[in-house]
């Protein structure tokens, strides 16, 4: 195992001691989600969770967590997640995020913001002060998806449209297209959700604003570093 895997299984590790038993679990996607699920399937072997429904945001994580005996149920089914775990591709200073580099943001977003605690685990490479240094997905409807990329082209926003190994496009989960924004570092990150909000043909996008309520960072020192949303003023700048 590489030292990359070993920071994610790390801070994995240190995820999966905050699940409350008898709770109801949202479980994300990524490699270092993976690793969570691993570490949740050993604690449960240890001590059984006896969780009342997990929930999750893709079928590979579905497809993991059923391989050891948890049950999955879709989001319709509760009436809102405990705890959400789940990893990001950037994290800024204040706790928003770049989320969506796997195509999964419209359910992520979706399990995030029907969760009473939403935690997410990265490594420090995630880290950045101001957002960017990663495309920002953005999932239209095809119908209008050439009007859409037109716009953002005209706003400087830089998109491309996502493609499969194939060279066609990428197809989400529901049917429609993302297109990455590269323009780097980001606009007013409020101001950008704003717009992209009110843009026709945009389902949604991947800027998760004020949603993480803690962060747990695996440092290449060995050790796990937590930051809070409410206790932002502590952290040095």
């Amino acid at each position: 195992m590489n030292e990359q895997e070993l920071l994610k299984q790390q801070v994995a590790a240190s995820a999966a001691q905050l699940v409350v038993p008898g709770s109801i679990l949202g479980v994300g996607t990524g490699s270092t989600v993976k690793w969570f699920i691993s570490e949740l399937a050993k604690r449960d072997r240890l001590t059984p969770l006896n969780l009342a429904a997990i929930v999750t945001t893709s079928n590979r994580s579905k497809e993991q967590l059923e391989s050891y005996g948890f049950k999955v149920v879709e989001l319709a089914d509760i009436d809102h997640a405990d705890l959400v775990v789940d990893g990001a591709d950037r994290v800024d200073d204040q706790l928003n995020g770049i989320k969506g580099g796997g195509g999964a943001l419209t359910l992520e977003k979706s399990v995030a913001v029907n969760s009473e605690k939403n935690v997410w685990i990265v490594d420090e490479g995630k880290l950045v002060h101001h957002l960017g240094g990663f495309p920002l997905p953005v999932e239209v409807l095809p119908i209008s998806c050439e009007q859409n990329f037109r716009q953002f082209e005209q706003a400087g926003l830089e998109p491309t449209f996502r493609q499969r190994q194939d060279g066609k496009r990428y197809i989400t989960h529901y049917g429609n297209y993302i297109i990455d924004l590269g323009i780097s570092p980001l606009p007013i990150p409020s101001g950008l959700a704003g717009y992209l909000d009110s843009t026709v043909g945009v389902v949604e996008h991947g800027l998760f604003l004020d949603i993480c309520d803690e962060l747990l960072i695996a440092r290449h020192d060995g050790t796990v570093e937590t930051r809070y949303r409410n206790q932002l003023n502590k952290i040095p700048s």
